[in-house]
């Protein structure tokens, strides 16, 4: 008889143990159950609890995983030099790890050939319909089996199977033991509170993350960490740049505000800032302004002073003068392909209508989005203008000119709208990122923290 029995129960690890052969047996991460008169772990410690009995030489009857199998796989892919460290890092912590690479660097063949190497029934999770359709496209291509699929109207499992965030979190205890492998893209989603249950839930042993910006403002990242595995490779798009993706440059245009806009931006930033001497907040940090957050509830002057920083930020991101650099910069590119970038919508509008710009936002529909995009990656359409909605988890066709006329201090936001023009063009021409900052306003500091 076995000393140990590990098997998998609704997002647990069930661990029953002969302690007449092991009396002295102390099992890392579980707890007594007292309804089974077990101890239990949760699913993602299957990995930790098995190193741990095979280092004592603990004998174990381990039926956790009930993966399908997978026929030999290879794909056509030869990886790059980048691509095999990065393999070979996550290979050497013990497949457990994020890998932090640009936008257009291959982050998918990577995943790709960790499923070769494995031979396992591997679950990849997205967090949009288009990354899913875009992953599921690939595997069916390179491997030539069913693939599976949760999320988008579908919701059938195979050996390989790719799902939603959303999907993966309803799905995840039902389906924990199915996989030896979780690949994680855009693995920064996971430190999400409902998310994180997705990786907890997994048995997969083998886990890799994928994302262009590890690190969260919020400091979820070292959640992630523990499910997934520390960031076991990075590499900057400086080291990339005109051998695997294209070279670039940054240019950032400073603009003046109107008379008018310089003055109802200063009133605004002063009722602002004003409130904040009075309340003794110094807006140092995140929890500074959840702080005025909460107090906006009951306090009337501290709601007014957020309206007032609104509409501070409202008129030096959507300035005219903004407006007519842009008009500049779409006559000096003429022949190139634009994405243009805002923070709102309402501005996106207003520059689709100003320059006949095909506009892509939140509230565009799956259909239209679709096309708009295939028309710009056939050359219908040479510029776009969108907001948030094409920083991440879009198949954007490949652009050459990125202008940023607005947007957040968040450097992941920045370096996936820089990541859109980075991949190789075939003339070898050279990528170009505006960023238009509104002078001697906040927005300075906002384009200096984003960068």
């Amino acid at each position: 008889m076995a000393d140990v029995t590990l098997t998998f129960e609704e997002g647990t690890i069930r661990v029953e143990t002969d302690l007449d052969a092991e009396p002295t047996l102390d099992l890392p991460h579980t707890e007594t159950d007292v309804r089974s008169k077990t101890r239990r772990a949760p699913a993602f410690r299957y990995a930790a609890l098995r190193e741990y009995l095979d280092d004592r030489d603990v004998s174990c009857a381990d039926s956790v995983l009930d993966a399908p199998e997978l026929p030999d796989l290879a794909s056509s892919y030869e990886l790059r030099a980048y691509q095999r460290d990065a393999l070979s890092a996550w290979e050497e912590a013990g497949r457990r790890g994020v890998l932090e690479l640009p936008t257009g660097s291959g982050k998918t063949v990577i995943g790709l050939k960790a499923i070769e190497d494995l031979r396992t029934a591997t679950i990849v999770v997205v967090p949009t319909i288009d990354l899913l359709e875009q992953w599921r496209r690939e595997l069916e291509s390179e491997f030539g089996v069913p693939v599976g699929q949760l999320g988008g109207g579908e919701q059938n499992v195979e050996a390989l199977t790719v799902s939603t965030y959303d999907s993966a979190y309803l799905r995840a205890d039902g389906l924990g033991d199915r996989f030896g492998l979780a690949i994680f893209d855009e693995v920064h989603h996971l430190g999400g509170e409902g998310y994180r249950d997705i990786a907890r839930l997994l048995a997969a042993p083998a886990r890799m993350g994928l994302t262009a910006t590890f690190e969260r403002p919020d400091g979820a990242h070292e959640v992630v960490a523990d499910l997934v595995g520390d960031r076991v490779y990075a590499i900057d798009p400086d080291e990339l740049a005109g051998d695997h993706l294209a070279p670039y440059d940054i240019k950032r245009l400073e603009v003046e505000l109107t008379d008018d806009e310089r003055e109802r931006y200063e009133e605004a930033n002063e009722v602002f800032t004003d409130y904040l001497v009075r309340s003794n907040i110094r807006m140092q940090s995140g929890s500074d302004y959840q702080e005025l957050v909460k107090r906006s509830g009951s306090d009337p002057e501290a709601r007014e002073a957020l309206l007032a920083k609104q509409r501070a930020r409202e008129v030096m991101m959507n300035s005219d003068a903004k407006v007519e650099a842009l008009e500049s910069i779409l006559a000096d590119h003429r022949d190139d392909r634009v994405i243009v970038f805002t923070a709102h919508n309402d501005l996106v509008y207003r520059l689709s209508e100003r320059f006949l710009l095909p506009a892509v936002t939140h509230q565009t529909g799956a259909a239209e989005r679709r096309e708009i995009l295939s028309k710009f990656r056939d050359g219908d359409y040479s510029r776009i203008v969108t907001s948030n909605v094409l920083d991440e988890g879009v198949d954007v066709p490949d652009a050459n000119v990125a202008v940023v006329l607005s947007g957040s201090g968040s450097e992941r936001e920045f370096t996936q709208r820089l990541g859109r023009i980075l991949r190789p063009k075939s003339d070898g021409r050279p990528a170009l990122l505006y960023e238009v900052v509104s002078a001697e306003t906040a927005e300075e500091r906002v384009a200096e923290r984003r960068r």
